[in-house]
């Protein structure tokens, strides 16, 4: 049974950085990728990285967001750099292109002005 279980959310000052973490079960981790929904919003792909740690952002959130995983853990990492109010959203990561069992409960960045 593949889980895929987010941490490292919370409320954070504007300019702030957070990292997040993703650690997966029930699963070898391959191409992940992070997305976000925030409120009254659909999901939103922020970024992904392969299975050889190449990585790809859309152009809007180039700079803002780092992917990184350690294999050895499982584990897959998404570093937000200079947080701004809009970035709060429920992050979530999963497979590159998502399973549909994949989604877990997110972690919650909360970022103040």
């Amino acid at each position: 049974q593949v889980q895929l279980v987010e941490s490292g959310g919370g409320l954070v000052q504007a300019g702030g950085s957070l990292r997040l973490s993703c650690q997966a079960s029930g699963i070898n981790i391959r191409a992940m990728a992070w997305y976000r929904q925030a409120p009254g919003k659909q999901r939103e792909f922020v970024g992904r990285i392969s299975s050889t740690g190449v990585t790809y952002y859309p152009n809007d959130l180039r700079g803002k967001f780092t992917i990184t995983r350690d294999n050895a853990k499982n584990t897959v990492y998404l570093q937000i750099n200079r947080l701004k109010p809009e970035d709060t959203a429920m992050y979530y990561c999963n497979t590159f292109p998502p399973l549909p069992n994949g989604w877990g409960q997110g972690t919650q960045v909360t970022v103040s002005s």
